[in-house]
């Protein structure tokens, strides 16, 4: 704004001092037509001088005719110079007087004397005088003369001086205006990052409550959810964390005990014992590595590097029905196999359905059947297995999906208690689901996966 307001001014300004200098010109020319009395005379430039005709017989006579016939408008003035002295002036007041700037008579002499028109400036109490100085001359006179038009530049310029001293004050205020509007909307526009650094640094492991505030719709209230969800999630990592921790160490905790308590009381003496002792040991010592076997495939399953590729479901079920159909004590049948496909990660789908397929058979009565299927829904494929054992109470189907979660009912309490969690993981890793619907009479656990276009051609 400074810049272009400067260069706007300084361009305006040689304009009007243009003018002027055509203003003095066109005096200059007035007084020419007034000595030659010719109406079509042409201007006369910087350089030329006005000779005087015949007419007039003495350069005295010359020079008051032009003073007295050609005016000055405002902010200007004349003068005629008889002999180096100032003698003729306009007969109308003006706002500054040539003939009372000390030293410009002499001036306006000295610079003509070669006989040539000059302009110039000077400096009075009026301030900046722009002046024109054209010599007279008449044939056989012995005195000399000088006509001299001069315009008040600081008058001429004082419209547009008044006029950017407003704009100077206006652009002041603007840009204080603008820098206080920039000041409250950048501190509004800035104000949730403080926030969240606020936020970020008054949270700890121990306190995680913390959440930012969310105010308006623009792109930095999206940040402040994004940075939310993203609080939520890290305070269900910790969570999930410290749960397992708890599980992990509640688990350990009984082999752990029992060992001990058997090896300290074990008489080292008596080889019975002793043989007891070791098979009691190394069967808890079997269970404590199945366990950390299970956390390793739980880890696993939940990092979802899944490796993708199209997989027809009516294959896979086939392959998973041959896998199962030869673990004992139950009858096993496929039901239904679904022609779709699925872009999966086949070996861990396999996982996940084969571990459904263990469950059925560890929870289910001896010899009573076991069906697998899979079905083409419209909301994506299932991948079941059913049984027909004692079923799972309404209260615990919840829990069944969590670490270590069992069944305190007729359906037991062997094993890590991890192999739906696992499922479960590796159903979310492929944005599927895993469903149960239980009864007395069947349960069935469900291996929901979302399907494409691509897989109903």
């Amino acid at each position: 704004m400074s810049a272009g307001g400067a260069i706007t001014f300084l361009v305006q300004r040689d304009r009007i001092l243009a003018g002027v200098d055509v203003s003095l010109a066109t005096r200059v020319a007035e007084a020419r037509r007034v000595l030659l009395g010719a109406a079509n005379s042409k201007p006369t430039s910087p350089g030329s001088s006005a000779a005087s005709p015949e007419a007039f017989t003495s350069a005295n006579d010359a020079v008051q005719a032009v003073v007295g016939r050609v005016l000055p408008d405002s902010h200007e003035d004349t003068l005629g110079i008889v002999d180096g002295k100032a003698k003729f002036v306009p007969g109308v007041p003006t706002e500054f007087q040539l003939a009372n700037i000390r030293g410009f008579v002499v001036h306006a002499v000295t610079v003509t004397r070669t006989g040539e028109t000059k302009i110039g400036s000077t400096v009075s109490k009026w301030g900046t005088i722009r002046y024109i100085a054209a010599p007279i001359t008449v044939a056989g006179s012995t005195d000399t003369a000088v006509f001299v038009a001069a315009v008040d530049l600081s008058s001429e310029l004082g419209d547009l001086s008044s006029a950017f001293v407003t704009y100077w004050e206006v652009e002041a205020i603007t840009l204080l205006l603008i820098a206080a509007l920039g000041w409250f909307i950048s501190g509004r526009l800035l104000r949730p990052i403080r926030n969240l650094r606020l936020a970020a640094a008054r949270i700890t492991a121990d306190s995680r409550s913390e959440r930012i505030p969310v105010r308006g719709r623009d792109d930095l209230s999206q940040l402040t959810v994004t940075v939310n969800d993203m609080l939520d999630r890290l305070d269900e990592s910790f969570t999930a964390q410290r749960h397992l921790l708890d599980d992990v160490r509640h688990e350990l905790n009984t082999p752990i005990t029992i060992v001990l308590g058997h090896l300290e009381l074990v008489n080292p003496y008596d080889p019975d014992d002793v043989i007891a002792t070791r098979a009691l040991a190394v069967d808890e010592l079997d269970r404590v590595a199945a366990l950390v076997q299970d956390l390793a495939e739980l880890a696993e399953s939940e990092r979802a590097d899944l490796s993708l590729q199209r997989t027809a479901i009516e294959e896979l079920t086939q392959q998973v029905f041959d896998k199962v159909r030869v673990l004992p004590s139950h009858d096993w049948s496929l039901q239904e196999k679904a022609d779709v496909t699925v872009e999966i990660d086949r070996e861990r789908i396999t996982q996940a359905w084969l571990q459904l397929a263990d469950n059925a058979a560890k929870y289910s009565p001896a010899g009573s059947s076991i069906e697998i299927g899979s079905t083409l829904m419209p909301d994506g494929v299932r991948l079941w297995v059913a049984d027909h054992g004692p079923g799972v109470p309404p209260e615990s189907r919840a829990r069944i999906f969590e670490r270590f979660g069992r069944v305190e009912s007729h359906r037991g309490i062997a094993g890590s208690g991890l192999g739906l969690s696992i499922v479960s993981a590796i159903a979310a890793a492929h944005g599927g689901t895993i469903e149960l619907t239980s009864s007395t009479e069947e349960t069935r656990f469900s291996l929901v996966l979302p399907i494409d276009e691509e897989g109903m051609k």
